[in-house]
């Protein structure tokens, strides 16, 4: 088990209260770093003196009041001697007495990263031993005796060096250990290329960033290392790097299906010994998020720029058709009539390139149709089967009773093949597919589509709902799921992923809705704001038999709503006058409530229409009286 960083430094100060010499170590601002019990035994400091962090005046001044340097008049100027000497950071040694009497050597020695460390030897014995030999040795000569004192001198210097080197050796140490565990712990790939474009450093990350290469690199070619395509990408940059230029890129790596970030720095080599260090970043995520937040900005300004021009152009064309409508039901000369004609058409292509201009700037909403759940299902068998192989067997259980229910059947199909395609390949050739179909307390459509496959793993569970998570490598866009969970919940449903016993499940449950289209004749609440528009629609829906109560906002429907009775119909405008629009009034009846449908000249792409999509058929205008027959009556 390895040590952790607090075991180390205790191991540390262990060994240093081991040592007979004292020892400190302060930093560039004059604060102790580091002390041993030596230090603080020999001077009698307080324990706050001798903890991390004293201040190396306040030492001093304590020192100076006790009379560790003798007899001082000035005390403050003394010791700012002392401090002004400290940050000249020069090394030095000295030998001096004592108060008590004992003899002290200091060794100082300063540190790369400023600061110093000094070490404090007691040498009274060896200075008693030293004046024993000067008085019983008086038949030595004068110059022997310099000797022996300048040799005893530089021995006890030595000794003093050689543990102060030992300290900052230990300190580089541990500092490098730091830097390596530091950088292999970094989501990136950082390295270091001689000029030979042979690796001299890597923090083993090589294999996480770009999947598919080795760990384990030190003395390999990059081009060995990269492989041909990823290092022909690089290979212009390198080269620049070489010259002394440094560069960050982004480019595509094929083996790993990655997007990858890279930065080259020069080393400060000169010539043939410049070498390069290199960062490298999988931001493969990072992109796909950036360009589908760039495509949606760009629908979102496009749809912007269209949606007040498209409400307005489209009241404007479902007048025109109002009006030529009744011109064609007059008697008219064969001249006119062609001409009547004509202006259907072009209104009707109008109509059609507002469509298609909402399309290109947003994903279509949901379509509200009534469909027979048993055909439905039918054709969805049909187109399913044929997309599975021999070994692999679908099976639709359909418990829905034999009913009209309102759906949109295109995204709904689009969105349950999404799911036997998905449950196909995980079944890899041999298996079965189950698709069951329920009414779940009467609220709600659950659709449950299992196999009996691998089933979804920890993290497919957690992000398979997530655009652009895969588990098919290169051959997956992760993007079925995603459009399945949009689509769902757009039309006001959830979605759910399972393991079971034999594979795995995805659970869809969308409102149920019931379908209540009547062709019989009735009363109709007409809501809309516009007077020349209303008046228009109003005939429409005489023609067809109905009768007609109006309304120009919310309130005043809801109180002909709560007034009236038999209102057998509701057709509402999205946008009313007033902040109540038609979405929320339709948000206001029952379920099971009037049939009510909306009708709009918003963009597909509005969160109103989505929304209204969402709890009621939408008619786009402009709309012809055939048109809107077909929508209310579903002929």
């Amino acid at each position: 088990m390895p040590a952790t960083s607090g075991t180390i430094q205790a191991m540390t100060m262990a060994g240093l209260n081991l040592i007979q010499q004292a020892l400190s170590i302060y930093d560039s601002d004059l604060k102790l770093a580091v002390s041993n019990a030596r230090f603080r035994e020999m001077f009698r400091l307080p324990s706050h003196l001798a903890t991390p962090g004293a201040d190396f005046a306040e030492t001093i001044r304590y020192l100076t009041e006790r009379g560790e340097y003798g007899e001082i008049e000035d005390i403050e100027t003394f010791v700012q001697g002392k401090v002004d000497q400290a940050l000249a950071f020069e090394a030095h040694y000295v030998e001096r007495q004592r108060s008590n009497g004992r003899w002290v050597s200091i060794e100082g020695f300063p540190l790369p990263e400023g600061g110093w460390v000094a070490v404090y030897t007691d040498i009274t014995a060896t200075r008693r031993q030293e004046l024993l030999l000067r008085s019983r040795s008086e038949e030595l000569s004068d110059q022997l005796l310099q000797y022996a004192e300048e040799l005893s001198a530089t021995n006890r210097q030595l000794e003093s060096t050689i543990t102060a080197l030992e300290e900052a050796k230990r300190q580089i140490s541990i500092s490098e250990a730091r830097t390596r565990l530091t950088t292999e712990m970094m989501p990136a790939h950082i390295a270091h290329v001689g000029p030979d474009r042979r690796y001299t450093y890597s923090n083993r990350r090589l294999n996480s960033v770009m999947p598919g290469r080795p760990s384990n690199i030190i003395g390999q070619h990059i081009r060995d290392a990269l492989g041909d395509s990823a290092y022909k990408a690089i290979r212009p940059h390198l080269d620049d790097a070489f010259k002394g230029k440094a560069s960050a890129f982004e480019f595509n790596d094929h083996m790993s299906t990655r997007r990858i970030r890279t930065a080259f720095t020069p080393d400060s080599g000169t010539g043939e010994e410049r070498g390069v260090y290199i960062l490298s970043m999988d931001i493969t995520e990072e992109t796909q998020t950036r360009v589908a937040l760039q495509q949606t900005r760009r629908r979102e300004i496009a749809a912007q720029m269209t949606s007040g021009l498209a409400h307005d152009f489209s009241n404007l064309l479902t007048i025109i058709l109002g009006m030529q409508s009744k011109l064609q039901k007059m008697p008219l000369s064969e001249d006119a009539s062609e001409l009547v004609e004509a202006t259907l058409a072009a209104t009707h292509r109008g109509g059609t390139l507002l469509n298609r201009i909402a399309d290109m700037t947003g994903h279509r909403a949901p379509e509200m149709q009534p469909t027979n759940m048993a055909a439905f299902f039918a054709d969805l068998n049909t187109l399913a089967t044929s997309t599975l192989p021999a070994g692999i067997s679908l099976t639709i259980n359909d418990r829905i009773p034999n009913e009209t229910l309102l759906v949109d059947p295109g995204m709904l199909q689009d969105s349950l093949l999404n799911l036997v395609l998905n449950a196909r390949d995980a079944c890899t050739g041999h298996g079965a597919i189950t698709l069951d179909a329920d009414i779940v307390h009467d609220t709600w459509v659950q659709l449950r589509v299992c196999d009996t496959g691998t089933g979804f793993s920890e993290e497919a569970l957690k992000h398979a709902l997530d655009p652009f998570f895969t588990t098919k490598g290169s051959e997956g866009s992760g993007l079925g799921l995603a459009m399945v969970y949009d689509v769902t919940k757009l039309a006001g449903g959830e979605v759910r992923l399972e393991n079971t016993d034999v594979g795995g499940c995805v659970t869809l449950r969308l409102p149920l809705r019931r379908a209540k289209r009547d062709s019989t004749p009735g009363l109709a609440l007409l809501v809309e704001d516009n007077p020349d528009l209303r008046g228009l629609i109003r005939d429409m829906l005489t023609e067809m038999g109905h009768t007609v109560i109006e309304a120009a906002s919310v309130d005043e429907a809801q109180i002909l709503l709560a007034q009236v009775p038999d209102i057998s119909i509701v057709l509402s405008d999205i946008s009313l006058e007033g902040e109540a629009t038609g979405v929320d009034l339709i948000r206001t009846l029952p379920s099971d409530g009037v049939p009510s449908f909306l009708m709009t000249s918003l963009p597909q792409t509005h969160p109103l229409y989505i929304e209204g999509a969402a709890r009621a058929p939408v008619l786009s205008k402009p709309f012809s009286a055939g048109q809107l027959d077909a929508f209310l009556h579903a002929r």
